[in-house]
């Protein structure tokens, strides 16, 4: 049997932004998933106040079948909103993907591009209060990668607290002022963003 994690032990509070560094398989996603409740310890307990946010698939719950409206209201549905609160937002969501009629017609006949502007439009529709990522939101094409950056900042400055799981250390200290540094399964350190970091490069670097 493989234990994925061991005598992981953390507290997070509100205005944390925390970075989870550390190579393949070191129990970053595992850990993600813990405090999402997706996964259920077998020894000890996860303690949450407030809603949780997991962004691990944007795309979960699309049903290519229903119109892009319909889509809307079932991944709204899906994080947690009620129905008045995905009314509520379906103008900005409406306007954000830029897709006009296409959200009329079955998701079927979308491309791929099209499909992530509607995803990630709904995904990022309301503030987060415990907002958990595995790996930074990219969405689309060119043409609308600055417009949803621009949009994912504003989410994520909004939740209360960040658990940013990402193998790019420029985005973690660019959104993170703290870091956990995963190591088979356990903590190998944590404390300020800069100092954990520089502190897991330097192990990773090659040796001269």
């Amino acid at each position: 049997m493989v234990q994925a994690l061991q005598d992981v032990s953390l507290r997070l509070q509100a205005g944390d932004r925390v970075a989870l560094v550390g190579s393949n398989g070191a129990g970053k996603t595992t850990l993600l998933r813990v405090m999402a409740g997706i996964y259920e310890p077998v020894i000890g307990t996860v303690t949450t106040k407030g809603r949780v946010s997991p962004m691990f698939d944007i795309a979960l719950g699309i049903d290519s079948e229903i119109s892009g409206y319909d889509n809307i209201r079932l991944r709204g549905m899906i994080l947690g909103l009620s129905s008045d609160e995905i009314e509520e937002r379906m103008p900005d969501i409406v306007e954000f993907t830029e897709l006009g009629d296409y959200l009329d017609v079955p998701v079927r006949t979308y491309s791929s591009g099209m499909m992530t502007r509607l995803t990630f439009a709904v995904a990022t529709c309301f503030a987060p209060e415990i907002l958990l990522m595995d790996e930074w939101i990219m969405a689309g094409d060119a043409s609308f990668l600055a417009k949803a950056q621009s949009r994912v900042q504003s989410f994520v400055s909004k939740a209360s607290v960040l658990v940013l799981a990402s193998h790019s250390l420029e985005t973690c200290r660019r959104f993170c002022n703290q870091a956990i540094w995963m190591d088979q399964g356990q903590i190998k350190a944590a404390g300020p963003i800069d100092e954990i970091i520089d502190a897991y490069a330097a192990s990773a670097a090659p040796a001269a």
